[in-house]
């Protein structure tokens, strides 16, 4: 069964980590996003920032499990570890990421980071639990509501 997911979300956030487009969702909890790394999101030495590194595979991570659960279904990192190989430098960059075993409200989920020419920069494992979206948003409300 395939699950709508937002291919173009027009947020802030991705704007941020400079989303370019979803090559490839896939409902048994596969996704490839592509990045555009610019100069802006780099430190020393023309090295793109580890936190951008880190976002991107955690996005991947998330579009595969919103495309294997549905839209009722809303992705939270439990826990995260990001294994840097190559520095990532500006120009276009790929996430990928697949669940590597789903429970009922727990996955476990793995992901890399791929430049231009193919090579693996940096990979990922992420424990995520799959909330209620109704939940989730009604506790939100309640939070911006007391701000």
């Amino acid at each position: 069964m395939s699950h709508a997911v937002a291919v173009n979300p027009p947020t802030d956030l991705n704007q941020a980590l400079g989303f370019v487009r979803v090559v490839e969702l896939d409902p048994a909890g596969r996704a490839t996003i592509e990045y555009q790394a610019g100069m802006h999101m780099c430190h020393s030495g023309g090295v793109v920032q580890g936190g951008f590194v880190t976002g991107w595979i955690d996005a991947a991570m998330a579009y595969a499990a919103m495309a294997m659960t549905g839209p009722d279904v809303v992705p939270m990192s439990l826990e995260l570890k990001v294994s840097f190989f190559a520095p990532a430098r500006p120009g276009l960059l790929t996430a990928t990421a697949w669940v590597e075993k789903r429970g009922r409200s727990t996955c476990f989920f793995e992901g890399q980071l791929l430049d231009a020419g193919g090579k693996v920069l940096a990979k990922a494992s992420s424990t995520l639990m799959l909330a209620d979206r109704g939940r989730i948003e009604q506790a939100s409300s309640a939070a911006l509501a007391t701000d």
